[in-house]
């Protein structure tokens, strides 16, 4: 792993390897750069994929205060370390730092954003998850989450547990309530964008609830130059579930903007 300062002076670290036109790739809540790494060999043959631990996991270091806007400014300065232009893809809630990014430096090529939160949340969940938190119930703070917030359905669960990046997840589970308040928070304001021309893809599950759809639907409004691609048959971990679909639409977009 490498690591850059970013503005603030926290690290954030991350992987590189491939070659070719540069691929940021920021991933969602409780992951890390390790929920990459099933599709970072077939990335790496056209790309050089850097995939960035989120403060406050893996081996990024965290701030005192946290903030969208700081996320954002983590992504900037690994794409002023970069140089040239760079293609960003955020997952989730790694959508957020990846749009604002955008409006940091000039240096972003194309942006890709896989179904952006926020989720509507059931009355009491999210204290019960900072009471499990508090009790040193990570894993069960972990699951709670993911069956009440992100809604993914038990056969999906039962095999996302299995996945390498699972332990990575009960790592980072501190970060829910944080960024959960945050997305419920984030106002998506189109006349902030209104001169973003970076050409932009965004990624819906066919599958996916409802309140996915209104959100991609809301960026693809607030953004002038973005269109909408629907993953028949997914919901929210495409690149998991269907990870060939993710990867053809994913690099077919890349290609047709000049960077693949």
């Amino acid at each position: 792993m490498e690591t850059i300062r970013s503005k603030d002076g926290t690290p954030i670290a991350f992987r590189r390897s491939g070659s070719g036109a540069p691929l940021v790739l920021v991933h969602g809540t409780l992951a890390s750069h390790v929920r990459w790494l099933p599709i970072i060999p077939t990335l790496e043959q056209k790309f050089t994929v850097y995939a960035m631990d989120r403060r406050g996991r893996g081996e990024s270091g965290d701030g005192a205060e946290y903030a969208i806007a700081r996320e954002a400014e983590d992504v900037a300065a690994l794409v002023e370390s970069i140089g040239g232009e760079v293609n960003l893809l955020g997952h989730s809630y790694g959508s957020f730092p990846v749009l604002e990014a955008a409006l940091l430096t000039p240096h972003v090529r194309s942006l890709i954003a896989y179904e952006p939160p926020p989720a509507p949340v059931p009355e009491g969940v999210m204290n019960r998850i900072q009471a499990l938190l508090d009790a040193g119930e990570r894993e069960e703070a972990v699951l709670t989450f993911l069956r009440e917030v992100v809604r993914m359905p038990a056969h999906e669960l039962e095999s996302y547990r299995k996945l390498p990046a699972f332990p990575a997840r009960i790592a980072a589970a501190h970060t829910i309530p944080r960024e959960y308040y945050a997305a419920d928070n984030y106002r998506l304001e189109p006349n902030r964008f209104a001169h973003l021309k970076v050409p932009t893809l965004l990624l819906l599950g066919g599958d996916s609830s409802s309140y996915f759809r209104r959100n991609v639907e809301a960026w693809n409004a607030a953004l002038p130059n973005s269109r909408v691609v629907v993953l028949p048959g997914q919901q929210h971990i495409a690149i998991d579930t269907a990870p060939d679909l993710f990867l053809r639409e994913v690099m077919t977009f890349l290609s047709e903007v000049g960077q693949g």
